[in-house]
């Protein structure tokens, strides 16, 4: 009889794990005896106690959405973070400005960022990554693509018929962040690929959707970079019309860190023959 009761008992769990996971009650079909034993320590009424289930689980669902999305995103990992960027090393830059940016109020007003800086290795990317992965963590549907990976995949889709499939990875997204142009010239020397390029800055336009570009190519020189003065004009438009311009002219921060990491060597070898 007992062994009856065991039976029925743990069928029971088991029907009511698959019912939670059928729900979508992850977290509830794995730590469902946890919350019991904490509702009957703290006495909880029934409200309580199914208010803090829903709590958990809401919780629980939001932290898989930002994980799905950080993944989606195709963000460089390890991820950027706001927090490590060294504003010290970079004086004249707007800090007050990056922290506005950082409150997303921009992606609610439809604009745009544009980050310009000659030298490379002044902090862009990691700045407009940081606010990527902040979009991400916010929940906003958000992509990562080079300037050059973008034209390279589109160029591949006009060959294979796949344009408009591929043109929506970087349509659909509430944010997208097109990073490095002007480091890749090799791929932008067919005039037809700064169309393509347009097609997408076009497309985000007309939606009104946020955009975040970066890029070490002067205004006056794109049209050379994209090499079609006609479609650089109409890109330049749309993309300055409603963008938030940060540029940043300092030294490059990676070249700060190689002369620390050469001088941190030059000390060793430098102690090591004195021991000798």
């Amino acid at each position: 009889m007992r062994g009856r009761n065991k039976n029925h008992t743990q069928h029971r769990q088991e029907q009511f794990t698959e019912n939670c996971r059928y729900l979508g009650l992850k977290l509830l079909a794995e730590e469902y005896q946890q919350m019991v034993d904490k509702a009957n320590e703290h006495d909880a009424g029934y409200y309580e106690f199914i208010s803090e289930i829903v709590q958990a689980e809401a919780a629980a669902k939001w932290q898989r959405r930002i994980e799905y999305l950080i993944k989606n995103s195709r963000l460089p990992q390890p991820p950027k973070m706001l927090a490590d960027f060294d504003f010290d090393f970079q004086p004249k830059l707007d800090r007050r400005l990056i922290m506005d940016l950082a409150s997303l109020e921009f992606i609610e007003r439809n604009d745009s960022i544009l980050f310009i800086g000659k030298t490379n290795g002044v902090g862009k990317s990691h700045l407009a990554q940081s606010l990527a992965l902040i979009a991400c963590q916010s929940g906003y549907k958000t992509y990562y693509t080079t300037c050059s990976e973008l034209i390279s995949d589109l160029n591949a889709g006009v060959y294979e018929k796949t344009l408009d499939k591929r043109m929506r990875k970087y349509t659909n997204p509430e944010l997208l962040l097109i990073d490095e142009m002007g480091h890749d010239r090799l791929e932008l020397q067919v005039v037809k690929e700064a169309h393509l390029l347009f097609k997408v800055i076009d497309q985000r336009y007309n939606d009104n959707k946020s955009l975040i570009f970066t890029t070490n190519v002067e205004e006056t020189d794109w049209s050379e970079f994209l090499g079609d003065p006609i479609t650089t004009s109409a890109i330049l438009d749309r993309i300055f019309h409603r963008s938030v311009i940060v540029k940043i002219d300092g030294p490059s921060y990676r070249k700060y860190q190689s002369e620390l990491l050469q001088k941190e060597y030059a000390e060793k070898n430098q102690d090591k023959t004195e021991t000798v």
